[in-house]
């Protein structure tokens, strides 16, 4: 019986184990949706505009009824005469008891505040605000996904390219090592092989560090866990198929699109209506009160809870008007700093539209450059692959030296990285471009 519960418990584990493990396989666009609804910072974002929502209905709440009860005891330690020797009914116990409870329930409503007036047109501000922050966090996240995702494909393609390398030169080296051990070369054919032979591997060695890595920071962005598997679907020569569009490049948008716009129009707005609640403060504010309250009062306490207990009820209401008449000039310098906040504010919107004038030149320019530069590397990866060849093919026929099969070899590596390189450069400046115009992808 022991055995068969040990094996079943075993069997348990083992299957929550596997349950618990995640593997997930993403394209890029997989992962750019997987990571805008599970990264955390935009979780964090998407809490901040509760919050904003929250204290959107704080400021409108204030101008609504608001009720308050209150329960006030005191207890006249020292009375200027001993109450024991006064006759029942007497004033005298009533203006000093020696216990007194006072429960009330107070309603009050503003009628005219400037100020809540204003606040209640920064509601929309500052919910507007918040949402923003949330796009702008999603456009760096969004980013930041693409070139995670596009790093991680580099490494994985150089691995792929550079296992590759390492097995025709590893092919080469041996076949050199045979021709030379029969005396039909010289050693140094042999030790230049063995070099570029032993920069491929450490080379190799590197690459595999940089695939893991750039695959942890892609898992980080999306909100996985560091344990968790995840594989890339994708490829770099469908990607950059995807991400060439010339009609991103000669098409116009406008610059009210870019959130950064946004949330500088969002604070000449904000500075806007701060200006006008230092103004409101000029005007008058009025409240109106009702008020009702028991009082109570004996000479000890524990008749509070009798019913014989004798309470009186009151009830009182009224208004309050307080009309501000001179603040030693202090209003006035709230006003003018407000106003010169705003006026900054109104710069900073122009400078910011002039600076995305020429950020969206620039990066239509650069994108522009990324796609020729791919064709050219495209062109130049099918020329060095042509040399090597003939290269290898001459210094099989002993025309060409080894020295002159390891330059072909290592451009062919380099031109190699540089391919994939060009082709991250098109992903990468096309989502930059993207995010700036924030236009859907």
């Amino acid at each position: 019986m022991k055995h068969k519960l040990i094996i079943f418990f075993s069997f348990l584990i083992s299957i929550t184990g596997i349950s618990q493990e995640i593997r997930q396989n993403f394209s890029l666009q997989e992962a750019i949706n997987f990571g805008l609804k599970n990264n955390r910072n935009i979780k964090n974002a998407d809490l901040n505009i509760l919050a904003a929502e929250q204290e959107v209905w704080i400021t409108t709440a204030q101008g609504l009824p608001q009720i308050n009860g209150a329960v006030d005891y005191s207890i006249n330690i020292k009375s200027p005469f001993n109450t024991a020797d006064l006759e029942p009914g007497s004033p005298l116990l009533f203006l000093f008891p020696k216990h007194n409870v006072t429960p009330s329930v107070t309603l009050t409503q503003l009628l005219f505040d400037g100020g809540y007036i204003v606040g209640l047109q920064s509601n929309k501000v500052f919910l507007e605000i918040s949402q923003n922050a949330k796009e702008k966090t999603q456009n760096q996240i969004e980013t930041s996904i693409v070139s995670a995702y596009s790093n991680a494909l580099l490494t994985k393609e150089s691995l792929v390219i550079t296992k590759n390398n390492i097995s025709v030169l590893k092919n080469n080296l041996d076949e050199t090592t045979k021709i030379f051990e029969n005396g039909l070369t010289e050693e140094e054919d042999v030790e230049q092989l063995q070099l570029t032979l032993s920069s491929l591997e450490i080379n190799l060695k590197n690459l595999e560090t940089l695939h893991e890595i750039s695959k942890g920071y892609l898992k980080v962005l999306l909100g996985l866990d560091s344990n968790d598997t995840i594989e890339l679907t994708d490829s770099l020569e469908s990607l950059v198929i995807d991400n060439v569009s010339l009609e991103l490049i000669s098409n116009e948008y406008p610059v009210s699109n870019n959130v950064d716009y946004k949330i500088a129009v969002n604070d000449v707005t904000s500075k806007g209506l701060e200006y006008k609640l230092e103004k409101s403060e000029q005007l008058p504010k009025l409240n109106a009160f009702v008020t009702s309250n028991y009082l109570g009062y004996s000479d000890h306490f524990s008749t509070y809870f009798k019913k014989e207990q004798e309470w009186l009820f009151t009830s009182a209401g009224g208004v309050s008007l307080t009309v501000p008449i001179f603040s030693s000039f202090g209003g006035r310098a709230k006003r003018q700093k407000a106003k010169i906040e705003w006026d900054i504010a109104q710069n900073n919107l122009i400078e910011t539209e002039n600076q995305l004038e020429v950020d969206f030149k620039n990066a239509k320019n650069e994108y522009s450059l990324a796609i020729d530069t791919y064709a050219n590397k495209q062109k130049n990866l099918t020329l060095a692959e042509k040399i090597e060849r003939k290269n290898t093919i001459k210094y099989k026929e002993g025309i060409a030296s080894s020295f002159d099969l390891r330059q072909a070899q290592v451009q062919l590596y380099t031109i190699q990285q540089e391919y994939l390189q060009s082709i991250i450069d098109v992903i990468n400046k096309k989502a930059t471009l993207t995010n700036l115009l924030n236009i859907e992808k």
